[in-house]
Formats: structure tokens, sequence, C-alpha cells
């Protein structure tokens, strides 16, 4: 899912920065999510960043193409 978030994110031209501001989630967090860093994180953050990057979490987790 990581790499979801990265590649929707770099679509949308966002900077982590920029995402983590809308999203109200901290960039480290942000980070660790796309790094694939081994992270427990809550299904109220995933919802944050995926109303942020204007799509959901289902097409962040199951979509082919974000």
């Amino acid at each position: 899912m990581g790499c979801k978030i990265k590649e929707r994110r770099e679509f949308l031209k966002m900077s982590q920065e920029e995402l983590a501001e809308k999203s109200e989630v901290s960039r480290a967090t942000i980070s660790s999510l796309e790094n694939n860093s081994e992270r427990n994180t809550s299904t109220k953050i995933l919802k944050r960043i995926a109303s942020a990057l204007d799509t959901t979490v289902g097409e962040l987790f199951f979509a082919d193409d974000v």
C-alpha cells in the first residue's frame, strides 16, 4: 500500500510535507508508510491520507492504477 500512497501523491505533484499538512498526518508517518516500514497505523489515519489524495482506502489497497 505504501507504494500506492507514493504513486498517488506524486501523480498529484504533492510533496510529503504537503500531504502531511492536507491530511493532518505527520510527514514521518507518511514517509514510514511509503517506505513500507513495519508500522501499525489506524484506519482513521489511512482515511485522512486517502481523503487528502482524493481517493479511498480501498483504492489505495486494491486498485491496480491509482
